[in-house]
């Protein structure tokens, strides 16, 4: 059989997950350029797709129009109209599956999550790095007969700013550092506390632009924004392409493990992650970044780490587990990545 033409790309779920696939299917259409994507995802993520060449976005409406049985034969027949010869089910959840059955005259390969590997390493039983994700999305590709180098990336340019996302930029001649203090669990989360003494400190010389999403946290952020000088809040000010040209001119973005330092890796920019019960050894680190880029949790005071995959499920006792990462090791590290030459 010849290899597809044109493929149907599925990825749903949270930011995250959707921004690791943009960096894969970057060097895929650049290494077959002849290759054509449409991407099917909530229409929230589009900007992440702006990009990429020969790649079509559709916005499913999983709330609405989509939602059920019934919205997603609709959303099937709606995406027959793009002709494409084969899917790559990079979500594989019931939903996803829901569409297979509809798709059933396409080939079709769906992403392995490597869910017993990962049982393993949260359950203790085994603790080594596995696969990361965007070599699972890679995967896809090549049983779809499309082979992906990701060790030589490429990144979109730098955004040109314009003067409403200039506004947040307080020195023009310092470094800009992005911080992402919040994530879905609080067990991800570094505590807020220590987050502000870090602000506080490396406001003296950088500018800090702080991210964050719901009203709590915009709350959160204006306070930390109103006590440190250099320190400005973006959180519901703007849409998420303006937030997307304003992290690409970023020096660096630190971040827990959360969409954020995905959204900064995908577009190039060196990040700095923050992990609590999770851990990089389930595949879920920001792409192309160091290793020493993750500062974990210490195993010797939480031997358990990490505790799940997500972050949802740990013991009593590990909620504040990044606290356990001492503040002059992240301050030290964030200025240490800041001035380093070497280009992710």
């Amino acid at each position: 059989m010849p290899n597809p033409k044109h493929i149907l790309v599925i990825r749903f779920s949270a930011m995250g997950d959707v921004a690791m696939t943009v960096p894969v299917l970057r060097a895929l259409t650049e290494q077959h350029p002849d290759l054509k994507l449409t991407v099917v995802s909530k229409g929230f993520f589009k900007p992440c797709f702006k990009s990429l060449k020969n790649v079509d976005f559709f916005a499913a409406d999983l709330r609405g129009k989509h939602k059920g049985i019934l919205g997603l034969y609709k959303l099937s027949k709606a995406l027959q109209v793009y002709g494409f010869d084969a899917v790559a089910d990079l979500h594989n959840v019931l939903r996803s599956k829901i569409l297979k059955v509809f798709f059933f005259r396409k080939k079709i390969i769906q992403i392995d999550k490597g869910r017993a590997e990962k049982k393993a390493l949260t359950s203790g039983k085994r603790f080594k790095q596995l696969k990361t994700t965007h070599q699972r999305y890679a995967e896809v590709f090549e049983q779809l007969g499309y082979s992906i180098d990701l060790s030589l990336p490429s990144f979109p340019e730098k955004a040109k700013l314009t003067s409403k996302l200039k506004s947040f930029i307080s020195n023009a001649n310092n470094k800009t550092i992005g911080i992402a203090p919040f994530a879905a669990h609080k067990s991800k989360m570094y505590p807020l506390d220590k987050m502000e003494e870090i602000i506080a400190e490396l406001s003296h010389e950088y500018n800090i632009i702080l991210f964050g999403g719901d009203k709590r946290e915009i709350e959160i952020l204006k306070k930390f924004e109103s006590r440190h000088n250099n320190a400005q809040s973006v959180a519901g000010k703007l849409n998420l392409e303006e937030e997307l040209d304003l992290i690409s001119n970023l020096d660096v973005m630190l971040s827990m493990d959360s969409g954020n330092g995905h959204l900064a890796a995908m577009l190039g920019v060196k990040v700095i992650t923050i992990w609590g019960v999770t851990h990089p050894y389930t595949g879920f680190a920001p792409f192309n970044q160091p290793e020493d880029y993750a500062l974990v949790a210490d195993r010797e005071e939480y031997p358990l780490t990490p505790t799940s995959v997500y972050g949802n499920k740990f013991p009593k006792g590990y909620e504040n587990a990044s606290g356990s990462i001492a503040i002059e090791e992240i301050v030290s590290k964030v200025k240490v990545v800041i001035t380093s030459k070497a280009v992710i």
